[in-house]
């Protein structure tokens, strides 16, 4: 008969360091081409542009581009196509949501007086979703080497910079009266994973792996993601003779973050007391508010020809964490069952992420009435990017600073406009803001769309796609084998605009 020693952990609190680091960083510094169907038939490349909804997210000074007061809304659906292959093996998973991905008013204030070179005012307010997380992946394979054991031996063995945990405080303490490099010795020991190497001596503080050597570990581990990352701009501009025009953003941020994973391994090597299959289900809700501004210029150098600047802060986030973590494991042979559950939600003391600021140049060209090109190139540094409490969290911003470079966007777009018609397109490419540019890839997307006038309503429809290679760990530290991810995505959008 076999032993199901089953732990089911949901923390009472936990410290801020639980497991933040490059993933949790970046997830909240890199935006997902969102925004109205023209903009993002075009690919975001708005800098020098300005006049639409989504431009003032890149160039504040885009909204004295209006001509007179404007609504409008944006409908999307998101679809994310993953595939992966780990050791040979591979699958993929689908995912499709749909959103008002979009939503916002501009209102324009001519000055009466026309010998005031100060010709109007604009002022605005958008609110859009910069980054839908619905995303679903799939992996499996064999593992002809590690198992997911060492996660747990790199929490309970000692280190270099740090001691392993004794055995008694493993026996003595509850569990949330640990912390969170403790709690997963904890769980590891509790589900048999690992054990002492001399379990009569409570100063013990060195493990081993239950799970039997030889390799050629089934693995899978399931990973979905909902939620969402909202920006809304309060913005106002400004435009000095019919040359120059000057913006101002104050944006405010939240978001809502949830992300599941459940990792499956087995194997047919056990014997006596070893660990023949185990699951470890990770469940984390991230939530938050966050604040940044930016600044921006746009320049007509002649009737054709405009250039663009802008900067955005860095952003501020508040944010604070929930973790439940369920552990089940499989012992060969047996003849009893255990079960151990504390039910309680570990959530974390609030703590800061500081985004990485961005500079974004701007060139485009008007052909009259019948269309227009525009390029928009964009730099942020995402070794920049940091935690606070420094003093918590000062290995994950090494971390940081150590493998995050600098990584620069850029974006074409083109419109030709027939008569009441308006055909778009465009191309965009952004760096991998790894330094070996490998963990995550480099982005290539493309985008196409159209739009029609019917005079004081408008409407647009919009299709871009974008591809990106990813190398997916599964856990932080001790069990580092990851799979390759190539993720697909279409994004469908339809904007209605009115004029008021």
């Amino acid at each position: 008969m076999k032993k199901y020693i089953t732990i089911i952990i949901a923390g009472l609190s936990f410290s801020a360091v639980h497991s933040q680091g490059i993933a949790d960083a970046l997830r909240f510094s890199q935006d997902n081409l969102n925004g109205t169907a023209r903009f993002s038939a075009m690919s975001g490349a708005f800098g020098a542009l300005g006049g639409d909804f989504s431009s003032i997210n890149v160039n504040p000074a885009g909204s004295a581009i209006f001509s007179n007061n404007q609504v409008g809304f944006t409908l999307s659906s998101y679809n994310a196509k993953n595939k992966s292959e780990y050791f040979g093996t591979k699958n993929s998973e689908n995912n499709i949501s749909f959103d008002l991905n979009q939503a916002g008013a501009v209102f324009v204030f001519n000055n009466a007086n026309l010998k005031n070179e100060w010709k109007k005012i604009t002022i605005g307010v958008n609110y859009e979703n910069a980054n839908n997380f619905d995303n679903s992946i799939f992996v499996a394979g064999t593992n002809p080497k590690n198992s997911i054991a060492d996660y747990f031996l790199s929490y309970a063995n000692p280190t270099v910079n740090q001691g392993g945990i004794y055995l008694g405080t493993l026996k003595d303490y509850y569990y949330e009266e640990l912390n969170y490099q403790d709690q997963q010795a904890y769980l590891g020991y509790y589900g048999k994973i690992i054990i002492p190497v001399d379990p009569t001596n409570l100063n013990n503080d060195s493990y081993v792996s239950n799970v039997p050597a030889g390799g050629n570990y089934y693995q899978d581990n399931y990973i979905e993601s909902s939620g969402y990352n909202g920006k809304l701009a309060f913005n106002a501009a400004t435009q000095y003779k019919d040359k120059l025009y000057f913006g101002l953003n104050l944006n405010s941020h939240f978001t809502d973050y949830k992300h599941s994973t459940s990792f499956y391994e087995s194997n047919t090597n056990s014997t006596n007391s070893q660990v023949r299959s185990l699951q470890f289900d990770n469940d984390l809700h991230t939530y938050g508010s966050g604040f940044s501004l930016q600044l921006g210029a746009i320049a007509k150098v002649t009737k054709e020809l405009r250039f663009g600047l802008a900067y955005e802060s860095p952003t501020w986030y508040w944010l604070n964490d929930q973790l439940l973590q369920t552990l089940y494991s499989t012992v060969n042979p047996s003849t009893t069952s255990s079960t151990v559950d504390s039910n309680f939600i570990m959530t974390s003391a609030p703590y800061t992420l500081q985004t990485p600021g961005k500079w974004t140049g701007s060139l485009a060209y008007i052909f009259g009435k019948s269309g227009l090109i525009s390029m928009d190139y964009g730099l942020k540094d995402y070794s920049n990017t940091k935690f606070t409490p420094k003093n918590e969290f000062q290995n994950a911003n090494q971390d940081l600073s150590n493998r995050l470079t600098t990584a620069a966007e850029l974006r074409i777009g083109a419109e030709y406009r027939i008569k009441q018609w308006s055909l778009r397109g465009g191309f965009r490419n952004e760096q991998s803001p790894y330094k070996d540019g490998k963990t995550i890839g480099d982005l290539t997307g493309y985008s196409g769309g159209f739009g029609y006038n019917f005079g004081a309503t408008k409407l647009d429809l919009a299709y871009s796609f974008s591809q990106r290679s990813t190398q997916q760990g599964f856990f932080s530290q001790g069990f580092m084998d990851s799979a390759t991810v190539k993720t697909n995505r279409n994004n469908f959008s339809m904007t209605l605009l009115f004029e008021l």
